[in-house]
Parts: C-alpha cells; structure tokens; sequence
C-alpha cells in the first residue's frame, strides 16, 4: 500500500497472481485427484486410496514447487526464501484440491459404501471440487454472473469426460 491508502501496481499484480495461482492449482488438483481415483478404481481393489490422493497432491505440489523455483532461477531472478515459501504458498491449492475426495474415500465405509460406489463418491467430490474452484476463481477475478457460469459449465463438461474416460476404461 502507499502512503495514501491505494494499492501500488506491484501489490495489485501480487495481488492478482496470488489469487489466480490459488484457483488454478485448486482446478488443477482436483482433475488430478479425479485421474488418481479413476486410475485406482480400476485396479479393483485399492488399499488406501485416501493417502494415495492426498500423497500424489503432496508430489505434483512438490513438483510445482520446484518447476516454479527453478524457472526463478533460469529468469535470474532474485530467489530467497521468502520467494520460495511464497511459492510453496501460491501452488499450495494442489494439495488442498486433494482433501475433499479423499475425506470422501475416507467416510466411504461410514456410509456403507463398497469400493464401486466410493469411487464414484470421490469422483464426484472431486469433479465438485473442480467446478467450486473454477468459480471461485471467476468470481474473484471480478466475473459477472455469464462467465462465472461458463467456466462452471466448461469445468463440469472436463469433469464429465473423466468419468466418461473411467466408463470407457470400465466396460
């Protein structure tokens, strides 16, 4: 902020680049945790399918991470680590598009959910996951009410063709 109480251009941008970083990691997550599940499902049976999820948003975070530290580095910008956990920050949203699916996979037996039909539990709370963050990211760029719904619908039509993916792969 500047002494008069306005954002200056470089918070404005930081700003901005945070918020997008935020959604698009969190949109990218869950398409990511929607594969893992549709990969796993199709083994049949799987052992920990919630630690599966949540370790390979942890990997692909870690990987983001460090394509975004190295890329610093080769643009020969100034890396600390402030920059650096400023990054572990921004690409965070990966991880947490994890957590819903796999606290699904998790209550699954609660419910009394066989391993079919927690997969397609956790699939579907991915695919929601993946729609919410979409739309949060519209609305936070500002959107009216049109493009928040389009990248809603073009976000459910990605996620409708996982699934047709795990039908086609299935049967």
């Amino acid at each position: 902020m500047s002494g008069t109480g306005h954002a200056t251009p470089r918070a404005v941008r930081n700003a901005e680049r945070r918020a997008r970083a935020d959604c698009t990691g969190g949109v990218y997550g869950s398409m990511l945790a929607a594969s893992v599940i549709i990969g796993a499902g199709a083994l049949g049976s799987f052992p920990r399918l919630e630690l599966l999820l949540l370790l390979t948003g942890v990997a692909f975070w870690i990987a983001h991470v460090h394509a975004q530290v190295f890329g610093a580095r080769l643009a020969q910008r100034r890396l600390d680590l402030q920059a650096v956990l400023g990054v572990c920050r921004d690409e965070w949203p990966i991880v947490e598009a994890a957590v819903p699916p796999a606290a699904a996979v998790a209550v699954s037996p609660l419910l009394g959910l066989g391993i079919e039909a927690t997969v397609w539990f956790a699939l579907a709370v991915a695919v929601a996951g993946q729609v919410g963050w979409s739309t949060t990211a519209a609305r936070r760029g500002g959107a009216s009410l049109g493009p928040m719904a389009v990248t809603a619908g073009v976000n459910l039509v990605l996620g409708l063709l996982i699934i047709a993916f795990k039908l086609f792969l299935t049967h």
